[in-house]
């Protein structure tokens, strides 16, 4: 029996386990039902509400791709390439009697390397194909001066485990996953063309750099502090910081242009990343290129790549029981790499005017919302508010789809090699990127392509921006109440809005940049707030003894707190003069609370459970959807719950931020 699936934007009553209480668990009392009597299917580490509409997007995205790849040379230009693309994708049969032949070139300048030097050229031409390797360069926002394109240099690339804690951390899991990691490394190799015994001997190499190289990576929760990987500097300091990396001839390599400085992003990695340049044997580097090659490769290549590459990143890291269906990998890697061109197919088939004009809409009120509640805030002092006031009234929504859709006349797609289709797209949106460095920055490009199920607020640039996809039930209805809508894709603008001031988006001003523009006595009172959102999150225990990181996720706990208290204030002004009749038994109010807790409805494996733990940001559902509402008097009123409940924090335990 499967749970009752919504596919509007509403309350869905079916879902709900009226055994459980309000007061007691409110996220269990809005889906147990669902929870109970939905597995979650065997190409899944999760699933939920998102997954869901991840999936009938997926298939809308199947027709559009059908449709291009059956039209063929009739279709426009923007239809072949989505069309040649997904084709590639598909046919297993020609993937499969290639095996690793697309890649012979680039196995074979890997095989060439004789010194260090020939390393790092063989490193800059992996770039310059789209391989993300050994570390990353791009061209970003200048932090501080946010018109501009600066080239960042990062630790991106380098390691092949999820973080950097799974090469040290001694608990037995984590062992586990190290043992794994070398045999998979090694049967990669051999399929890659190795001998078995030399093929062990390599992936014990791989680990050995990798830890080398994680070492000096900065855990995750120091990377939420913008100023820790801001090191604006010349590239003369940079080749003085970094002995042994000629830097003239590793950018000259892999195409970028010509420019004076950069952000080095993580000194201490850069330094180690040089030593091991010329202190571990060149045949442990070729091991390492070799593998981060078939690595980044696996997903597009014969049968036996993939298989290998999913048992140990989906089954061993998440549960996964199988693959998904090859159509859904495909029509993924398709949106993944020219997701502007499938978006341009996907706009004007599945999205409709009215549902961009209700989401302006939306935005406006919870703009409105966000600017009262930050005038009334009792812990923020006058000069404080008015820069924050200001910050807000830049911030620019971009919703639905850009403004100016990408041009692709460069890039070039066919029917095959798939793989070579992928490395191309991937080169193309590097030239692409890197050829910004030292220009204005492109205030109109985007960072998800319009059919994504998700959105995101980019601090230098002070934008909120809200694809097509996720604008859709069970999260947005344009034709729905407010109430539902504003639990589900509201909570979502505010969310985004409230990153704009959490730990980390908050040291960024108005215009993006990151400069201090705090009084001190408001910082302060901020960050004692901010402790104790680390500190409620940090109490929860989710499987096993493990604890939600505190730190990691605070900036996502503050949006969430942020965001479900200002939409639930905008909701109030938007249901003036209308009815407030029950609709199923409940107020608006508490069709908004019910909306909320739905919208987190998931449930997910151990083994991806652990690894959200450890390695993302967001908290997992169940919190998200509970710990924010304990915290509001607004969410007790509505369902009246009493004090000392555990839906109800002692008064003195309370969060009040935004």
């Amino acid at each position: 029996m499967m749970a009752v699936v919504a596919v509007r934007a509403d309350v869905t009553p079916a879902n709900f386990d009226l055994t459980v209480k309000p007061s007691d668990n409110f996220y269990r009392y809005v889906n147990g039902t669902y929870l109970k009597n939905t597995p979650i299917p065997a190409a899944y580490s999760s699933w939920g509400s998102h997954a869901e509409l991840l999936d009938r997007n997926q298939q809308s995205l199947r027709k559009l791709a059908d449709r291009a790849a059956d039209r063929g040379a009739q279709g426009t230009a923007i239809e072949r390439m989505v069309g040649d693309f997904y084709a590639s994708g598909m046919d297993e049969a020609a993937i499969n009697a290639a095996g690793a032949a697309p890649l012979q070139t680039q196995l074979a300048k890997i095989a060439a390397a004789q010194k260090p030097a020939d390393v790092l050229h063989v490193l800059a031409q992996l770039h310059a194909d789209g391989v993300e390797v050994g570390f990353g360069l791009a061209g970003d926002p200048d932090r501080k001066n946010s018109s501009m394109v600066i080239a960042d240099l990062d630790s991106s690339g380098a390691l092949g485990l999820p973080e950097r804690g799974y090469y040290f951390n001694d608990d037995e899991k984590s062992e586990k996953i190290r043992q794994q990691y070398v045999a998979h490394v090694a049967r990669m190799l051999v399929l890659s063309g190795d001998e078995l015994e030399a093929a062990r001997v390599g992936a014990t190499a791989v680990l050995a750099l990798e830890t080398k190289l994680a070492l000096s990576v900065l855990p995750r929760v120091k990377l939420r502090n913008p100023y820790a990987t801001y090191h604006k500097m010349k590239l003369a300091e940079v080749s003085a910081q970094t002995p042994g990396i000629d830097w003239s001839a590793y950018l000259t390599a892999t195409g970028a242009p010509k420019f004076d400085e950069v952000n080095l992003a993580q000194p201490e990695f850069f330094k180690a990343f040089a030593s091991a340049l010329n202190t571990v044997a060149v045949a442990d580097w070729r091991a390492y290129l070799r593998w981060h090659l078939v690595h980044e490769a696996a997903p597009y290549l014969s049968e036996a790549f993939s298989r290998e590459s999913f048992e140990f990143y989906g089954k061993a890291l998440t549960g996964q029981q199988d693959q998904r269906e090859r159509w859904k990998r495909v029509v993924a890697v398709v949106d993944r790499n020219i997701g502007e061109a499938l978006g341009q197919l996907y706009v004007a088939e599945y999205f409709p005017p009215e549902a961009k004009l209700r989401m302006t809409q939306l935005v406006a009120n919870l703009r409105a919302a966000l600017g009262e509640r930050i005038q009334t805030l009792e812990w923020m002092d006058a000069p404080t508010k008015t820069k924050a006031l200001a910050k807000l009234a830049a911030f620019n929504a971009k919703i639905g789809y850009p403004d100016k859709w990408r041009d692709y006349s460069a890039l070039t797609i066919d029917r095959g090699p798939y793989v070579l289709n992928v490395l191309r797209a991937a080169a193309f949106e590097r030239r692409r990127n890197l050829a910004q460095i030292g220009g204005p920055v492109d205030t109109t490009e985007w960072h998800m392509s319009p059919p994504t199920v998700n959105a995101y607020f980019n601090p230098p640039r002070n934008e909120i921006v809200f694809p097509a996809g996720y604008l859709q039930p069970p999260f947005f209805d344009p034709k729905g109440d407010d109430a539902p809508n504003y639990g589900g894709i509201g909570t979502s603008i505010g969310h985004e809005m409230t990153h704009g001031f959490d730990d980390s988006g908050r040291q960024y001003d108005g215009d993006g940049n990151l400069v201090d523009w705090w009084s001190p006595e408001s910082a302060e009172k901020f960050k004692a707030r901010a402790a104790g959102i680390v500190k409620q999150f940090a109490d929860y225990t989710v499987l096993d003894g493990l604890h939600i990181n505190g730190e990691l996720t605070q900036g996502e706990n503050i949006a969430d707190l942020g965001g479900v208290r200002v939409t639930f204030a905008a909701l109030q002004k938007a249901l003036v003069g209308q009815s407030r009749e029950k609709i199923d038994g409940f107020t608006p109010e508490q069709r908004f609370f019910i909306s909320w807790a739905a919208k987190w409805r998931r449930n997910s494996r151990p083994e991806a459970m652990r690894l959200q733990i450890n390695t993302d940001p967001h908290s997992p559902a169940e919190f998200r959807a509970n710990g924010p509402l304990s915290n509001l008097d607004e969410f007790a009123q509505a369902f009246d719950i009493p004090e000392g409940s555990p839906m109800r924090r002692p008064a003195a335990e309370r969060i009040n931020i935004w």
